[in-house]
C-alpha cells in the first residue's frame, strides 16, 4: 500500500503542526502554497521540523493522534523516540 509519514512543521509563529500524507514532499509545498490545512494557512511560510516513516495509515493516524495530544515541547521527543524504535 506504500509508505506513510507522520510529519512535523514548524510555522512562522514558532508553533508546531503535525500531520500524516503518503507524499511528503508534496504536502510540505501544498501547506506553504496555502493549501493545506486550515491551521498552517494562517501561519505561513512553514518548514519540515521533523519526520518519520510507517508502514501504513493506520500506525500513522495513530501516532498522529498520540502527537498531537502532547505538549508542544514532547512532539519532537515522541517522534525521535518513535523514529527510533524502528
Amino acid at each position: 500500500m506504500g509508505t506513510w509519514h507522520v510529519y512535523l512543521l514548524r510555522c512562522a509563529d514558532r508553533s508546531l503542526y503535525c500531520g500524516i500524507t503518503n507524499d511528503l514532499e508534496r504536502r510540505v509545498a501544498a501547506h506553504n502554497a496555502g493549501k493545506g490545512s486550515k491551521y498552517t494557512r494562517a501561519r505561513l511560510p512553514v518548514t519540515l521540523a521533523a519526520s518519520t516513516e510507517v508502514a501504513d495509515k493506520s500506525t500513522a493516524l495513530k501516532l498522529e493522534l498520540a502527537i498531537k495530544k502532547l505538549p508542544a515541547g514532547r512532539k519532537m521527543e515522541r517522534l525521535a523516540e518513535f523514529s527510533a524504535t524502528l
